[in-house]
């Protein structure tokens, strides 16, 4: 893998940082698209509610880290990302977007769903180019070993970081293939974005955002199976996988209990559409 592009003095550029910028950026086209194709709101309303996401989501990412770890030196570290800490912070900085700019929340919700699947998507291209976030040993012929991973995947690093019972007859210094589990996920991901698109055209406010959320929480509750995890202390699930579990009941929560106007609202293209503020 590449654990650096390039570097300007001390500053090192990695693969990862690289592809969390495109991240945010896809994300920002997506959703300057879905506001305008809704005809809800304009490239401000998408760039403040990706600047909240992107603070929420960093600096939620590392807090999750290092409450995980219980090292808050780790606080300062440039490692140690984790997806859903960053989602629950964002979501709620994102949500304080909407309301203070007096954006329908429903459509604008079904704006930046397809976006937040779209930049999911693109961020773990960058995982899987440094060696983050891989998955459990396999044999298939598609297993990758992380020479630069973090960390490698030696059999010494999996039996000591993962608790893997590898085979007696390999040694702690041989490489160890996994499941390329981050390139599995930007498939899934870019895949979740498609529905969401199809849905966005058609479907009556809040639907595309319903789906798309528990397809996301769907994909990630199963790819934890495969992954390489140290925390599965809830009878083998691991924390990401019960945070999961929550917002699959919040989404069907809200599918359920969501104000009738929202679902009787006008779809995008008919009269009586939304206008940008409601």
């Amino acid at each position: 893998m590449i654990p650096e592009l390039f570097h300007i003095g001390s500053f090192s550029v990695s693969p990862f940082g690289l592809m969390l910028v495109a991240a945010f950026i896809g994300s920002y086209l997506q959703l300057r698209w879905g506001l305008r194709h809704l005809g809800i709101g304009d490239d401000d309303d998408a760039s403040s509610m990706v600047l909240a996401a992107g603070i929420g989501g960093i600096v939620g990412a590392k807090v999750y880290y290092v409450l995980l770890k219980g090292d808050w030196h780790l606080l300062f570290s440039r490692s140690g990302l984790v997806w859903y800490g960053g989602f629950l912070l964002a979501t709620g900085l994102v949500i304080w977007v909407i309301r203070r700019r007096g954006l329908p929340l429903w459509q604008t919700a079904d704006s930046v769903a397809p976006a937040l699947a779209l930049g999911y998507g693109i961020g773990r291209i960058g995982c899987f180019l440094v060696g983050d976030d891989y998955g459990r040993p396999t044999s298939l012929p598609w297993g990758v070993v992380f020479k630069h991973g973090v960390p490698k995947t030696t059999a010494q690093n999996l039996r000591y970081f993962f608790d893997y019972d590898l085979p007696a007859g390999v040694s702690g210094n041989d490489w160890v293939a996994v499941h390329p589990t981050q390139v599995y996920e930007t498939l899934l991901a870019l895949l979740i974005w498609w529905v969401g698109l199809r849905l966005l055209r058609k479907a009556s406010p809040g639907t595309t955002a319903m789906v798309v959320f528990g397809l996301l929480a769907l994909e990630r509750f199963g790819i934890e199976f495969l992954r390489a995890k140290d925390d599965r202390f809830f009878g083998g699930l691991t924390l990401a996988q019960l945070i999961s579990l929550g917002v699959l009941v919040a989404v069907l929560f809200l599918a359920r209990f969501r104000p009738r106007a929202a679902v009787a609202a006008t779809a995008p293209g008919t009269s009586g559409g939304t206008g940008k503020r409601r």
